[in-house]
């Protein structure tokens, strides 16, 4: 589940660790993006101070689920602005 747009997004997992939940809650810097719906992990995170961003599943996935490639588009407009 994408939490920015409150969309859920079919994805392929890899899900051998997770990140604690305690250690983002204690760092104001992290914001969760993603949440893994079947067992409510954390699937995605963003620094608020950084163009940074992580997910914790297979944005790649071919020949399909395609419902996470914008995270590329994300990715690459991040560097354009970086390069600013």
């Amino acid at each position: 589940m994408n939490l920015i747009t409150g969309k859920g997004e079919i994805t392929s997992q890899n899900h051998g660790f997770v990140i604690a939940k305690d250690s983002v809650a204690s760092n104001p810097r992290i914001q969760v993006t993603h949440k893994h719906l079947n067992d409510q992990t954390i699937a995605g995170i963003m620094l608020t101070d950084k163009p940074v961003f992580s997910v914790q599943y297979h944005p790649e996935a071919s020949a399909g689920p395609h419902d996470s490639r914008y995270l590329f588009d994300q990715f690459i407009e991040n560097m354009k602005q970086a390069k600013k």
